[in-house]
Order: C-alpha cells, then sequence, then structure tokens
C-alpha cells in the first residue's frame, strides 16, 4: 500500500492520508514522527476532518480517538 501524505500546517500533527479502500485515515504527528491509524472512517469522515478551517486536534480527540486505532509507523 502507498500513501499520499499531505502535509498540514497544525500544531497536532504534520502530514495526513487517507486510504479509500480500507476507510482509514492515518496522521503523522510531530513529536518523533509517530505515524497513527484510524479506522471506521468513511469518506464523509475523511471529508469533514480535511475541511477547511476544521481543528485536526480537535476532530482526532472529539471524533477519530473513539474509533479503532494505533500506531502505523
Amino acid at each position: 500500500m502507498t500513501l499520499n501524505w499531505q502535509p498540514v500546517i497544525s500544531t497536532r500533527i504534520v502530514a495526513e492520508a487517507y486510504d479509500a479502500e480500507s476507510e482509514t485515515i492515518y496522521v503523522e504527528f510531530p513529536k518523533n514522527g509517530v505515524q497513527w491509524w484510524y479506522s471506521s472512517c468513511p469518506p464523509d469522515v475523511w471529508q469533514q476532518f480535511t475541511a477547511e478551517g476544521q481543528s485536526r486536534g480537535q476532530f482526532i480527540r472529539q471524533v477519530l480517538d473513539f474509533k479503532p486505532n494505533g500506531r502505523f509507523a
């Protein structure tokens, strides 16, 4: 699987990617470059997460942290 990482200007994450086939959001945190996955994220959740003006940190805390997740790399 090849992910298309997109850089993000955020205090919480530095990059994000989405795998539509598995409906999984991937994020890279600035501390040590840790990458995390969040599954059970259909396209509408990805669109909400990446919406202009959306706080990535708040969205992670309020939505993604309640989905199956784990360390990716």
